[in-house]
């Protein structure tokens, strides 16, 4: 008789049905499977938080699918950060399917009435050649870059270990790959209005010297297999030294004075894109290095981190220092960017608490 009651016991551990074991409060109507950041859970948190279910949280008969050689789908082991509670982070955005697409959807109706009104002006017919020559080489190279980010954010997004880390990736690779679309698009539309050669990005990604940095530190980014390094060396190293730094530092400081309106509508979504995706990394790893057991331990795997790519970025944001001086009319110079781009690295490094370690200079 015991023997029959301790494997009923057993095939309830064992089993994913609904109700086969009970956890405190499961009768309650207000039970909830996770703790809410505030007093009530959000919708965000109510239709992300556990959807990934975890052999650590109720997942009583271990990951439901693996690789053939008995791999887990998801394994702590993809990355060097180590967190005791991997359900702790949420995303301060607060962004899930719906709320993504219908930002997503604003904002291309939005580029799409400006490149309308801006071909019913013939604008482009108006904005300085140095400048059309600009967007033809440099903007359009940029692009290459934006889509090569995207994928690898569309690869890390597998690996993260909550359904919260892989949704905020997630949204991030859609960000990307979607900016690259948009300029892809609109060099098109300056090339049939104003003409340019539409192969001349993928040129210039591919042989000129001042995009050689930002393609090494792209495809360095590929070569990763560490999700969570991804992650932190992309929207904490190398948007504000390269990325923003082209985009706010260049295209949004000079297209005007030059009679482009354009440019700067499409720029400033990837510069929103930035911001929002920012905000959830340092609060992903404010949580990863504020970890009880583990956080020394990631902060000095960040330091490492730092080490290898903040030479890379650097070295990749003075390559491109010659764009500066090329368009006609001069409003600001590389240094006057890339100090503030400085000023920004820094500034995120002390929110973390992180320092660079000697010998590592921007």
């Amino acid at each position: 008789m015991r023997k029959d009651q301790a494997a009923m016991e057993n095939d309830a551990i064992q089993s994913a049905e609904a109700g086969a074991k009970t956890f405190a409060g499961s009768n309650s109507r207000k039970y909830n499977y996770f703790e809410p950041k505030g007093r009530k859970a959000t919708l965000y948190e109510n239709v992300t938080v556990d959807v990934q279910p975890d052999p650590e949280r109720y997942l009583l008969q271990g990951w439901i699918i693996s690789f053939p050689d008995g791999t887990p789908a998801y394994s702590d082991k993809w990355t060097r950060i180590k967190s005791s509670n991997w359900h702790e982070f949420r995303d301060p955005n607060g962004e899930w399917e719906r709320t993504h697409y219908t930002r997503v959807s604003a904002i291309e109706k939005q580029i799409i009435l400006t490149l309308q009104n801006a071909k019913a002006e013939e604008a482009f017919q108006y904005v300085d050649r140095s400048w059309i020559e600009m967007l033809q080489n440099h903007l359009s190279a940029s692009k290459h870059a934006e889509y090569g980010l995207g994928m690898v954010f569309q690869s890390a997004q597998r690996d993260g270990m909550s359904q919260m880390i892989n949704n905020a990736i997630l949204v991030n690779a859609s960000d990307k790959l979607r900016y690259a679309q948009d300029i892809a698009l609109y060099i098109m539309n300056i090339a049939e209005e104003a003409g340019i050669d539409e192969a001349a990005g993928k040129d210039n990604w591919l042989k000129n010297d001042h995009w050689q940095g930002v393609r090494k530190v792209v495809e360095t980014f590929t070569a990763s297999t560490d999700w969570a390094e991804q992650v932190f060396a992309i929207n904490l190293v190398y948007e504000p030294l390269v990325g923003e730094l082209f985009r706010s530092g260049f295209l949004m400081q000079y297209a005007a004075s030059h009679g482009d309106f354009v440019t700067p509508t499409i720029v400033s979504t990837a510069e929103g894109d930035f911001e929002r995706n920012l905000e959830y990394s340092v609060e992903m790893f404010d949580c990863f290095f504020n970890d009880p057991k583990y956080g020394d331990q990631n902060k000095r795997t960040a330091q490492e981190w730092l080490s290898k790519y903040v030479p890379l970025c650097a070295e990749a944001a003075r390559q491109l220092q010659p764009i500066w001086s090329q368009p006609r009319v001069k409003v600001t110079t590389f240094p006057a960017a890339y100090s503030r781009a400085q000023e920004r690295f820094h500034s995120i490094l002390k929110t973390l608490g992180l320092e660079l370690l000697k010998g590592v200079a921007l």
